[in-house]
Formats: C-alpha cells, sequence, structure tokens
C-alpha cells in the first residue's frame, strides 16, 4: 500500500512534529492531520516572524492598521485644549489613562465615557480609540458584552483597528460566540501578516473547539459509508496473520464450484459467515456485516470470526462504537484461536490510537505481543504507533522482530527505513541520515514490487529536496499500484513544492478522485490548494466533500476545522476587504 494521508501524533501539541513528513503510517487505519495548522502561507509567515508581541493597553491614539498614520484630528495645539472639543476629550482620556494604569478601572471608564460625549463625531479615529480603551477598561472588569460592544463601535468607526479587532475576538471567546470570534481573529491575522503567535494561537483554538463541536453532532447522526475497495484491500493486506481475510479454505466450498473458473464459488454450508467470506472475494462488501450478523445471532461455529469481521468492517465504515463491543468479546473468548483475539487486539488497539487514547492503545499491543509471541503483524502494528509517539528506537526493535518473523516482508523493512531516517533527519545527522537513504536504495532493490517503498522513499528525498529522483519513486509506486489514489496525490503536491506547477498539480489530484471519489485526502488537498490560490468557495465545496467521508470524528473535526478557516476568510473579505496574499 502506497502512502497515505499527513499524520499528526495523537496527544502531541500540534502539527509542527509531523508536518513535513506527509505520509501515512499506520497502514489500512483511518489517519487524520492535526488541525492546529489551518493557513498555510500563515505557518511559513509565523515562522520568519515576529512571535508573540503584547498588546498595550490603553493607547493615545487610534491605528488605522499596520503601522499607518492616524489621520485622525489631533488636539488644535498645546495650550489649547480646554478651547476644542476635541482637546477636552483628549484630555479626559488622558485622565483615564492614569487612572487605568492605576488600577482604577471604573473611574477610568466613566473618564473615557466623558471623552466619548465630548469628542465631535466626523474625528472617526479618535472616537474609535475611546471606545477601545473603555473596552480595555472593561476588560480588566470582565464585563465581556460591553467589551465586545465598545470594540463594535470602535471597529465602525475604524474597520481595520488591530487592538479593537482583537479584543472583541478574546471578548467573543469568553461569551461562546466562537463563529465571531473567529471572524474577528481572521482579520487580526491578515492585517498582522500572520506575524503575531497571540493572534494565530487564538485562532487555531476556536478552530479546533469549532471542529470538535460540528464533528460531534455530524458524526452522530452521519450515514455510514463504505470505503472505495482499493482502500478496503490496501487496509487487509497490511495483515498477514488475519484469519479473517484469508481466501474461503478448501473445505469450505463445493467441488463443482471450484472447478468453475472465474465463477463465484458457493459455500457448502449454511453459514452466514462463509457467505460473508464469500461476499469478500466477490468485493461486495455492503453484505459483509447483515451475513455475519446472521452467523452471530445463531451462535454458528464461526461465531468469533464473524464477531471480528463484523467489528472490521464497522470500523472501515467509521463506527468506532459498533465495533468495539465486537472486539471486546472476541478479546475475551478465551477459547477462540488466538490469532483471532490478537488481530481484534491489533485493531482495537489502532482505533484506541486514532481516538488520542496511546496508553489504552500501548495495553492492547502489549497484550497481543503476549499472546501471541510469533505474531508478525503485532510487531509491525505496534512499530508504526512507536513512531507516531517518537519512540524511534523501540519502533526500529518492534520493526526488527517483524522481519525476524517474517523476512520477507517488505513493508516492515520499508517502514524501519523510515523510522531509522526520520530518526536521522530530525538529529541533523548528515551521516546517519546518508546511510537511511541507503537503506531505502537496499529495500527497493530487494522488494521492486513493494509500492511502500518507493512511497517512504520518495518522502525523503522530498525533504532532502531530491524532487526529479522523488518524481521517478512516485512513477515507480504508480506503475505497481495504478488505482491507488493517494499517490497522485502526493505526486502533485511534488509538482507544487518542486516547480510550483499549480495547473499540473491539480491535474494529477483530480487524477486521483477519478480513481477514487472516495478519497477524502484529494479533496482535503485540493481544498488547501484553492484556499492557497484565494479561491475560498471552491475550497469550502471541496472540505465539504472531504467532511462527507470522513471515517472517524477527529477527522471530521480537523476537516470542518480547514472548512471554518475558509469561510471565515469570505466573512472577512466581505466585511473589510481582506484577503491573504495567495499562490
Amino acid at each position: 500500500m502506497a502512502a497515505s494521508k499527513p499524520v499528526e501524533v495523537p496527544g502531541g501539541g500540534g502539527t509542527a512534529g509531523l508536518s513535513r513528513w506527509q505520509l501515512a503510517l499506520v497502514l489500512g487505519t483511518p489517519i487524520i492531520l492535526g488541525a492546529g495548522a489551518i493557513y498555510l502561507w500563515g505557518r511559513r509567515a509565523a515562522r520568519r516572524g515576529k512571535g508573540a508581541s503584547e498588546r498595550k493597553t490603553p493607547e493615545g491614539r487610534a491605528s488605522p492598521g499596520l503601522g499607518g498614520e492616524s489621520g485622525s484630528g489631533q488636539p488644535d495645539g498645546p495650550g489649547h485644549e480646554e478651547m476644542s472639543p476635541l482637546g477636552r476629550a483628549q484630555a479626559a482620556k488622558n485622565k483615564g489613562n492614569k487612572y487605568f494604569k492605576a488600577g482604577k478601572y471604573e473611574l477610568a471608564i466613566q473618564c473615557y465615557t466623558e471623552a466619548i460625549s465630548l469628542c465631535p463625531p466626523e474625528k472617526n479615529l479618535d472616537l474609535s480609540t475611546f471606545y477601545q480603551n473603555r473596552a480595555a477598561a472593561y476588560e480588566q472588569l470582565q464585563k465581556w458584552t460591553e467589551v465586545a460592544q465598545d470594540c463594535t463601535k470602535a471597529v465602525e468607526l475604524n474597520p481595520k483597528y488591530v487592538k479593537a479587532l482583537f479584543r472583541r475576538a478574546k471578548a467573543h471567546e469568553k461569551l461562546d460566540n466562537k463563529k465571531e470570534c473567529l471572524e474577528d481573529v481572521t482579520a487580526v491575522c491578515i492585517l498582522e501578516a500572520f506575524q503575531n503567535q497571540q493572534s494565530m494561537l487564538l485562532a487555531d483554538k476556536v478552530l479546533k473547539l469549532l471542529g470538535k463541536e460540528k464533528a460531534k453532532e455530524k458524526y452522530k447522526n452521519r450515514e455510514p459509508l463504505m470505503p472505495s475497495p482499493q482502500f478496503i484491500k490496501s487496509y487487509f493486506s497490511s495483515f498477514t496473520d488475519d484469519i479473517i481475510s484469508q481466501p474461503l479454505l478448501k473445505g469450505e466450498k463445493s467441488d463443482e464450484d471450484k472447478d468453475k473458473e472465474g465463477e463465484a464459488s458457493e459455500v457448502k454450508e449454511n453459514s452466514g459467515y462463509l457467505r460473508a467470506k464469500q461476499y469478500m472475494e466477490e468485493e461486495n462488501y455492503d453484505k459483509i456485516i447483515s451475513e455475519s450478523t446472521k452467523e452471530i445471532e445463531a451462535k454458528g461455529r464461526y461465531m468469533a470470526e464473524a464477531l471480528l469481521l463484523r467489528a472490521t468492517f464497522y470500523l472501515l465504515i467509521g463506527n468506532a462504537s459498533a465495533a468495539k463491543p465486537d472486539l471486546d468479546q472476541v478479546i475475551s473468548m478465551e477459547d477462540a484461536n488466538v490469532k483471532l483475539r490478537a488481530n481484534a487486539l491489533i485493531k482495537r488497539g489502532s482505533m484506541y490510537m486514532q481516538q488520542q487514547q496511546p496508553v489504552l492503545s500501548t495495553q492492547d499491543f502489549n497484550m497481543a505481543a503476549d499472546i501471541d509471541p510469533q505474531n508478525a503483524d503485532v510487531y509491525h502494528h505496534r512499530g508504526q504507533l512507536k513512531i507516531l509517539l517518537d519512540q524511534i528506537e523501540e519502533a526500529v526493535e518492534d520493526f526488527d522482530e517483524c522481519i525476524r518473523l517474517r523476512p520477507n516482508s517488505a513493508l516492515a523493512q520499508a517502514q524501519k527505513c523510515f523510522a531509522l531516517y526520520r530518526q536521522a533527519y530530525t538529529g541533523s545527522n548528515a551521516l546517519t541520515v546518508q546511510a537511511a537513504m541507503k537503506g531505502f536504495e537496499d529495500v527497493i532493490k530487494n522488494f521492486p514490487r513493494c509500492a511502500e517503498g518507493y512511497a517512504l522513499y520518495a518522502q525523503a528525498l522530498t525533504d532532502q529536496q531530491q524532487f526529479g529522483k522523488a518524481d521517478e519513486m512516485y512513477d515507480k509506486c504508480i506503475d505497481l499500484e495504478p488505482d491507488n489514489a493517494t499517490t497522485y496525490v502526493h505526486k502533485g503536491l511534488l509538482q507544487l513544492q518542486w516547480k510550483q506547477d499549480l495547473d499540473k498539480g491539480l491535474e494529477l489530484i483530480s487524477k486521483a478522485i477519478e480513481i477514487d471519489n472516495k478519497c477524502d485526502f484529494a479533496y482535503e488537498t485540493m481544498g488547501t490548494i484553492e484556499v492557497q490560490r484565494g479561491n475560498l468557495d471552491k475550497a469550502i465545496e471541496m472540505f465539504n466533500k472531504a467532511i462527507n467521508l470522513a471515517k472517524s470524528e477527529m477527522e471530521m473535526a480537523h476537516l470542518y476545522s480547514l472548512c471554518d478557516a475558509a469561510y471565515a476568510q469570505t466573512e472577512v473579505a466581505k466585511k473589510y476587504g481582506l484577503k491573504p496574499p495567495t499562490l
């Protein structure tokens, strides 16, 4: 199976740790990338930027945006403040500032209110300053409704007033007005060219909260959706000791049907499980759960196998809550085949990891190793878990054990190379990076039919900016697995990074969708590119398609975050005429 979607370490603090890898490690399980990096151009700017900066309050005059001249009327001149309404307003404001600095916020509010009443209505920028200063005093008293109201007045008078927009965003956060908070902080991010970490962090926080809220409701009411045949076959190809994915055994078919080449075999006995296995061979996946249920309800001889098969397809359609009781039951069946129980533990452990419960996940994998120590699948999948947890040395040990038990495991060899490469790359050790790259060469030489080896090598080559050779490796993947949509997505992303060729990149991602119209990764990637191009309506359309295909609540939450970020930008563009940089 070629590399899949980018991943984030569950339970980690954001995407920074794995953002460069852009490939999946947990083969066959639905994987997500974190919601932390919503504005890609913003991330780049933030790395170059100033870092967090404090917004001083109160202030002397309004700022029309970023560093521009006020353009507002100032006091008529030294010694004339009392003769001018604006001068008297400025004096009241200055008195309020003194009270503010002394922590006398109620008195400061009185002075700012006096300044507002004295200020000529045509002095928009000065008046906006007085409202913003009063909002700052209300903020100290945690009067969030008043903060939002005064900031709204300030923004109406000065639509690009960064300090007022950010203060209103914080007030909306306190008032649990997430949509309004997101719109305000998005405007701030654009006005500050994504240079301030405070606003970036608030945007990230509210996007995650919005995404979780929406995903919880949507996922609860979603219609189950069977993945594409390619995805299902790739999933099962990551197991070698999985009894339920093996073809029908010789004794399970009639002799007559065994001779009917090219025709579906009929099962000898009346077993729901065996019929389900037959449907698997025919790729008639929609009938698997119902036939397995018949076996379970009849308490047939294949009840344990039927429970595991049904649980597996519940996981594939994204129904983890239905899968868990079946997996629990198989795991508790001490008289069941140990390989069935170990396989159920691997799948439940992967499910826990997807749900960001790494402790429970680790416990399941360790239990699987205890009850079936000769099962290579346990070490292979636990090795992938260890990579996600950034426990590289332990991951390598697991891959070595998998290879010892199954020397011809190309997949484990490729994953081990990746683990060693990542360790070398993050440690900036040129010699070990070179050795890891040599390891990839050995893998593709010894296992020339392993698409995953080429895919992981291509990612490493991309990191090393060897784009031409990376492109060749993706072509090898496509030759081996022409119907693997994710490879086309990665090749498309490479064209963007290598040649800044948007047309070619989008063409390849469109090809991925043509191959597999259920490839949520392709829709998500296309949406992200459209955001960077400034085509926000198209981006929202792509993100919504990916949302409908999401295989887990967590993945759905991430996609909602992307969609909400794009939608907030459309609202900011309408209200303030602000747009971020585009490709």
